[in-house]
């Protein structure tokens, strides 16, 4: 596996992948979740694309925002041809890594409360629930803040 930055030329790839990882949300929330409707050319073009890669093919792709105090998660998206190898964690991992090496505390992610499989492995994989509120873009959606310290104190 390797993670690598995204380029232009894998735009196409990464609105394909996005779509298809969010399929299943679709029906559950009555439209698509809000990654699947980005305009993700400028997401690539500042350099927060992400893809993760095995033998030749996107498996996986991770979007966030660096910000003063925290890194943002706005999307984590796994090919459904690879979901369930634990790509989603290698990509979580690595981004814990990015942001000790951005000297930054805390990495962040919110999520609509009704991705219930979302909220519990993120809850497995160390995150915690900061917060509820309604979606200010999509009237009657629940979105969950979560956080993760990812400082020294979090190696241990």
């Amino acid at each position: 596996m390797e993670i690598r930055e995204a380029k232009p030329a894998d735009l196409a790839a990464v609105v394909e992948l996005t779509t298809a990882a969010y399929a299943p949300y679709t029906a559950l929330l009555g439209g698509p979740p809000i990654p699947v409707t980005e305009d993700y050319a400028p997401r690539v073009a500042g350099g927060e694309v992400w893809l993760l890669e095995t033998g030749g093919e996107i498996g996986g792709l991770m979007v966030f925002e660096r910000h003063a105090d925290h890194v943002m998660i706005f999307s984590i998206a796994v090919s459904p041809a690879f979901q369930g190898k634990g790509f989603g964690i290698a990509l979580l991992r690595w981004l814990e890594e990015q942001t000790r090496k951005m000297c930054l505390p805390e990495v962040r992610l919110y999520t609509n409360a009704r991705m219930e499989r979302n909220i519990a492995l993120y809850l497995a994989y160390g995150f915690h629930e900061t917060g509820r509120r309604p979606n200010p873009y999509r009237p009657g959606w629940i979105l969950v803040d979560m956080a993760k310290p990812v400082g020294a104190a979090a190696l241990a």
